[in-house]
């Protein structure tokens, strides 16, 4: 069952114009990942410092997957170095009986 996971990030306000760069190289490699369905960029309207990466997967074990390979030497980014604070994750299924 597909779900959808939203990763909230806060760039420190000096990262603000290096932001999509470094966004975007990070995900070159998410979105070729296994499971990967697509992941839309959403910056807020009022403060750029606040990004949301909304990431569609096939399913919570191929975002496991993507997220124990983030984890490794090979799947580590430069993410952090633009950063404020650490990303907060929220993982959504689509409740079917509604």
């Amino acid at each position: 069952m597909p779900i959808t996971s939203l990763l909230a990030l806060t760039i420190k306000p000096e990262s603000v114009d290096e932001a999509h760069a470094v966004i975007s190289g990070v995900l070159e490699a998410t979105r070729v990942f296994d499971g990967n369905h697509g992941v839309d960029v959403l910056v807020d309207e009022n403060d750029p410092t606040h990004i949301v990466l909304s990431q569609s997967w096939e399913s919570f074990a191929h975002d496991d997957a993507y997220r124990a390979w983030r984890a490794t030497p090979e799947g580590a980014s430069n993410l952090g170095t633009i950063l404020a604070e650490p990303p907060t994750l929220v993982r959504y299924s689509v409740a079917e009986d509604v």
